[in-house]
């Protein structure tokens, strides 16, 4: 037996353990919080005569939970597991812990009310090639990444997390992690459907096209980006081309046309009668007429920014097709899972098939030109016309994650027109031929990243070339022309965005635009050599800031862009431009939108005569020089009202308009202004109006503008006088009904007539008293042309060849009536000193049909 002494020691020391480890198994037995790692070891220590060598910073922080009833053993078990701490037992007594370097983390994703868990989430540790997808049920796992180690978890519609790999360890099995919606501010979609399917009107005051949404347009069996803007008010082609697009009054050379990033200095086929852009791997096209972000420079009338497919989709997909000009196909292939490959490619068949379609839109091109004498008669001058003329188009798009957040994109695109077009005349039975090569070739690179929650950043360069390369050969003469019209431009252009809140957002950034651009002239005789080539940098600073309020009710975008041009022999100059996009929404159905920006163009397109290359093509780009081409500027304003509820769609927007720096060369005069290359400016300011009625069959519109046009030139009598492209009056109606996978649509298009200048009547027509003899001129553009109808139809029927093929039939008519509606008239004189009045006519009655298969 026990002596008493010792039983009350030994009562005793139970007493002091029971105190000291009390708190302990309350906590384990009463509350779920957890205890210091650090703690659990002394009472160990204690507890079972042990002892633990460790850092204190290892541990510091450290929590687990545990219950400490358990043996040593199980304790020892239960804390590597939810710590992951290198535990070793150096003999029966001193054990050594340590953090270990590599760590296993388990997790499982939720949204962020907890309820559904997040599959697809892609989870990848930051500097590392390790990634992952969470399951089925939310749940990754990484087995060996560094405890220090951070991971970012990433969802579309959900914030992006970023999370240390010990934060992972405190809880068993796995920790439970929920995600924040992400509201997408800068995005949002005011209007989901614009006319058909496929366009929306933006927060920021822009439209998108989005082709693999895109309905149908009457007249348009297949999308035709170039032709589907321009059923939207204030766009159209006075000349019928998707090459020659105006843009609230300005010429087509005031566009700029983005593809990828990649200015295009070509934009149409078969001399802009079809657009040079497949829309089948083009997934979106942002037009924006007004109010342009602080980062775009360049196209004073308006911009249009095509994007290509920008997803690696992990499976392929593609298509083909044909209508009655040409064929097509294109595809998605993916490589790896981070890697994928896109192609396309087109070519006409008109060298083929000589079709219906073919035939009418040669003779719009070539044929349908009539020439007579002022009393009316034809003048005969042509016997026989023959053309052979073929185009063709690939575009090539590789695409690459590093990770989700850093992107990385090539893309190349090349277009390319030929034409070999004769006459024989008349008079001598002698021949005229023409030979045009036309091309466009780009590529660009961009790497996009996300750096955090609040930090992106874009770097693109790109370098884009034109070439025209025409020879003109007059068999009755000897003479030869030559001409070549080459554009070379590289850029580097960055952008960095950083969100301080989910309100505010400030974007700057850096470009630098270097232009080459040279004109040769060759001739026999007499003999003529003329070679010019110029060369402009811009360099421009840019910074923009984006406030959206609680509720969406106001947004704003301000913006000003700093920039440098430079030639490096004649001038350099300083410009900034103030930009502003402001919606303000005053109920939930109607917001009242202010748009304003200044814009400069340094590359233009001269226009000459009609008659060379037969009027073929007759547009050279030129650079400005400060000299005899100035910089043009533009300014512009405009206030709209928007309302869209329900079924009813209306909108207003009045606008004004001033540019200036212009030049009698780059507007196209075909009167005695033509000659002289005086400089002025041009204003307009008109009203576009738009009602759309829209249900999930119908959709039934009605757009109108209407413009004031006119010219200011302080060296012409008189000095103010209607633009070229004063058209004041436009409508455009129509209705497409789709019905199961049948889709009808009408429509009609009206305006009046352009300006033109007709000659002082006999025998004042000709002026003789200088050399050579020249036409005399009424006031210019005081004349106009007759008013333009035409009426358009289309219809497509989607059917399936299994689950994943799937067709489209289509068939469409322009101009179902076969109106010959006049599109431009001018004069000059003949060899025989006489006035020949030139007439250019519409296309008739067009039809296509178009048959293509998706997979």
């Amino acid at each position: 037996m026990l002596r008493t002494p010792l039983k009350v020691l030994l009562a005793g020391c139970l007493f002091c353990v029971l105190i000291s480890t009390g708190p302990l198994l309350a906590q384990e037995n009463i509350s779920p919080s957890q205890v210091s790692v650090i703690e659990l070891l002394g009472m160990l220590q204690e507890r079972d005569q042990v002892r633990f060598s460790y850092l204190d910073e290892d541990l510091e922080g450290m929590r687990v939970r545990v219950d400490t009833r358990k043996g040593l053993d199980e304790i020892l078990t239960a804390l590597r597991q939810q710590t992951q701490l290198d535990i070793k037992a150096l003999d029966n007594r001193y054990y050594s812990v340590s953090r270990s370097p590599l760590v296993r983390v388990c997790a499982t994703v939720f949204d962020n009310f907890g309820a559904e868990p997040v599959s697809g989430a892609s989870v990848e540790v930051l500097g590392s090639s390790l990634a992952a997808v969470t399951d089925a049920s939310g749940r990754f796992e990484f087995e060996g990444i560094p405890r220090g180690a951070t991971l970012g978890i990433r969802h579309i519609g959900f914030k992006p997390l970023y999370i240390r790999a010990d934060e992972f360890l405190q809880l068993n099995p796995c920790k439970r992690i929920t995600l924040a919606v992400r509201y997408q501010q800068l995005d949002e979609v005011v209007v989901m459907k614009y006319l058909t399917t496929g366009l929306s009107k933006e927060s920021n005051g822009s439209v998108l096209l989005k082709t693999d949404e895109f309905g149908l347009l009457p007249g348009l069996s297949e999308p035709d980006i170039l032709q589907t803007i321009q059923a939207l008010p204030g766009i159209k082609s006075i000349s019928e081309t998707v090459s020659d697009i105006n843009i609230r009054g300005g010429t087509n050379d005031q566009n700029l046309i983005l593809w990828d990033g990649i200015k295009m200095y070509q934009s149409g086929h078969f001399f802009g009668l079809i657009s040079a852009f497949n829309p089948y791997l083009t997934q979106s096209v942002e037009i924006i007429k007004n109010g342009a972000s602080a980062r775009y420079g360049d196209g004073l009338s308006g911009i249009l920014n095509m994007r290509t497919h920008d997803r690696v989709a992990r499976t392929y997909y593609g298509g083909a097709g044909f209508n009655l000009i040409s064929g097509d196909a294109y595809l998605h292939l993916p490589v790896t899972d981070r890697m994928a490959v896109q192609v396309s490619a087109r070519r006409s068949v008109t060298d083929v098939f000589n079709t219906p379609t073919y035939a009418n839109f040669s003779d719009r091109a070539f044929q349908d030109t009539q020439i007579s004498t002022p009393s009316g008669s034809s003048s005969g001058r042509i016997q026989d016309r023959s053309e052979n003329f073929f185009f063709y188009d690939f575009s090539a798009k590789l695409l690459y994650d590093f990770r989700d957040n850093h992107q990385f994109r090539v893309s190349g695109i090349f277009i390319r027109n030929n034409l070999f077009y004769s006459e024989t005349l008349t008079a001598d039975n002698s021949e005229n031929r023409s030979d045009l090569n036309q091309l466009n070739a780009g590529v660009s690179a961009v790497l996009r990243s996300q750096w955090n929650a609040s930090l992106s950043s874009e770097i693109l360069g790109y370098f884009t070339q034109y070439d025209l390369d025409s020879q003109y050969l007059t068999e009755g003469s000897g003479q030869t022309l030559f001409q070549e019209n080459q554009v070379a431009e590289t850029a580097f252009k960055s952008r960095f965005a950083y969100r301080f809140n989910p309100e505010l957002q400030w974007s700057f950034g850096y470009q630098f635009i270097g232009t080459g651009i040279s004109n040769t002239s060759v001739v026999n005789q007499p003999p003529l050599d003329s070679r010019v080539k110029d060369v402009l940098y811009a360099n421009a600073l840019f910074s923009e800031w984006n406030y959206r309020g609680p509720g969406s009710r106001l947004n704003t975008t301000a913006g000003l862009r700093l920039n440098y041009f430079r030639n490096p022999e004649d001038f350099d100059r300083l410009l900034l431009e103030p930009r502003l996009s402001l919606q303000y929404r005053l109920s939930d159905d109607i917001y009242l939108e202010a748009l304003g920006e200044f814009k400069n163009q340094t590359s233009l397109q001269r226009v000459d005569l009609e008659q060379n290359f037969l009027g073929i093509e007759k547009r050279r780009w030129i650079l400005a020089d400060e000299e005899d081409l100035p910089l043009v500027t533009s300014r512009q304003g405009s206030l709209g009202l928007h309302y869209d509820r329900g079924f009813w769609l209306a909108s207003i927007d009045g606008f004004y308009k001033e540019v200036e720096g212009i030049t009698t060369d780059t507007q196209g005069f075909q009167n005695e202004g033509q000659f002289g290359g005086e400089i002025g400016n041009y204003s307009v300011h008109g009203v576009e109006a738009l009602l759309n009625y829209k249900n999930e069959a119908w959709s039934t519109w009605i757009s109108y503008a209407w413009n004031q046009n006119e010219y200011f030139f302080e060296d012409l009598d008189p000095q103010v006088f209607p633009n070229n492209l004063d058209v004041r009056h436009s409508l455009s109606a129509g209705s497409v009904y789709a019905y199961g996978d049948l889709k009808v649509g009408v429509g009609l298009h009206y305006r009046t007539g352009r300006p033109y200048t007709q000659p002082q009547p006999e025998p004042n027509a000709i002026n003789t008293t200088v050399f050579p003899n020249r036409i005399n001129f009424q006031p210019p553009n005081s004349s106009r042309l007759p008013e333009y109808i035409r009426a358009d139809a289309s219809v497509t029927y989607d059917f399936r060849f299994s689950e994943t093929v799937r067709a489209t039939a289509g068939a469409s008519i322009l101009n179902l009536t076969s109106r010959k509606n006049l599109l431009n008239r001018y004069y000059r004189l003949t060899d025989q000193n006489e006035v020949e009045m030139i007439e250019s006519i519409s296309l008739g009655l067009t039809p296509n049909l178009s048959f293509r298969v998706r997979f």
